[in-house]
């Protein structure tokens, strides 16, 4: 795991593939803070769906990339413009991540965003904004 980069875990007694398959569309998870739209599709490698947030304050456009039924799901962010920034492309080339595991029969979640680390303008208020998500997407699981 890259551990400068933003982390957030959890446990749960559904099964991995219960998970996964709750994961594998954002529109399930990444929402219900700031107003956001999600558009496009997350079901196959190269698969591309865009987040818009916060009338306007972020977009982001995603691709799949990595996908391992019930273990492994990477999206790579091709193009952001959040607007706070200074740089609006700050997101661009970051990974966002979930590994799945079975451990000691519960599922162990784990997700990443990989370049998403404290040396950049976003991180205090994405982590913040990531941290109420997963903290939604757990509740949800349990």
């Amino acid at each position: 795991m890259d551990k400068a980069s933003f982390q957030f875990s959890f446990t749960t007694s559904k099964k991995a593939v219960e998970v996964f398959d709750h994961l594998i569309d954002p529109g399930n998870w990444w929402v219900g803070l700031f107003s956001e739209t999600i558009e496009g599709k997350s079901n196959q490698i190269n698969d591309e769906f865009s987040f818009k947030a916060g009338d306007g304050v972020h977009f982001s456009n995603q691709r799949l990339e990595e996908l391992e039924p019930g273990k492994k799901i990477a999206w790579l962010v091709t193009t952001s413009n959040l607007s706070f920034l200074k740089n609006t492309n700050e997101w661009a080339g970051t990974k966002i991540c979930f590994d799945i595991e079975e451990v000691a029969g519960n599922t162990k979640v784990t997700f990443t965003h990989k370049g998403l680390i404290p040396e950049i303008e976003c991180y205090n208020s994405c982590t913040s904004a990531w941290t109420q998500y997963l903290q939604n997407l757990s509740a949800h699981f349990n």
